[in-house]
């Protein structure tokens, strides 16, 4: 599934996301905000601050964006896979007459499709639990610098 586009949004993430400027968007911001000169209030390390928040966002959403393509990617391998077994396990039971050895194929079939289903699911899960816990760790990683910044001006005080 090449295409992030789905048939009720025309939105396409990777544009979307590559489109995206944090710096831009904090230089606009830093500017705003510089005519508004609040005494106490260095707008300079405010800026550098939110830019840095952006930034650990983006990065969570690019995790996110790439974990869902890669999850797309294996269904859509995973349905191919399943379509050409099936196609052959019907081709072979169609060349047995007899109803045992239909009845043995039937059954083999049911349990390698359990199995393989069992896999991957497991293997979807994987995908989807990888994506998160880099979306997390950006997140995390840029609140705990986010805390120690607080901390920093508050011991300025």
């Amino acid at each position: 599934m090449a295409d992030t586009k789905t048939p009720n949004s025309p939105i396409d993430l990777r544009k979307l996301m590559g489109d995206f400027d944090a710096t831009k968007l904090m230089t606009d911001m830093q500017n705003m905000l510089k005519q508004y000169k609040l005494p106490g209030v260095d707008m300079e390390a405010f800026a550098a601050s939110q830019k840095k928040n952006i930034e650990a966002v983006t990065t969570a959403n690019r995790a996110a964006a790439e974990g869902l393509q890669a999850l797309a990617k294996r269904q859509a391998e995973v349905l191919q896979e399943t379509m050409r077994e099936t196609s052959q396990a019907v081709a072979e039971m169609s060349k047995s007459m007899n109803p045992s050895d239909v009845m043995a194929k039937q059954a083999d079939l049911v349990r390698s499709a359990f199995e393989k289903g069992v896999t991957t699911m497991r293997e979807m899960a994987d995908i989807v639990s990888k994506s998160n816990r880099e979306a997390t760790d950006a997140i995390n990683a840029r609140i705990t610098s986010t805390l120690e910044e607080i901390r920093g001006l508050a011991l300025k005080k």
